[in-house]
């Protein structure tokens, strides 16, 4: 059963995500990329680093700068895609 989450809950995930020095194996930032085969890979990817690694979750975050993890925004629409 999924973990529904406030609004400011997700703000606060967004924001922890943000100040890491930089994109992990378990965290990708992305501002506008929604290619379907991409996107499936980077999430097969994703979570597995993120299980080898021991962590519960794994984060692709969209709107988001990967270089300097400022929110810029995306155009992306996961629902029309």
């Amino acid at each position: 059963m999924p973990i529904e989450q406030t609004l400011e809950q997700l703000l606060s995930l967004l924001k922890e995500l943000c100040n890491l020095p930089n994109e992990t194996e378990w965290v990708e930032f992305k501002h506008n990329n929604f290619e379907t085969q991409m996107i499936g890979e980077y999430i097969s990817a994703l979570s597995n680093s993120a299980a080898l690694i021991g962590k519960q979750s794994a984060y692709m975050v969209w709107g988001v700068e990967d270089t300097s993890q400022k929110i810029i925004g995306t155009s992306f629409k996961p629902s029309r895609n």
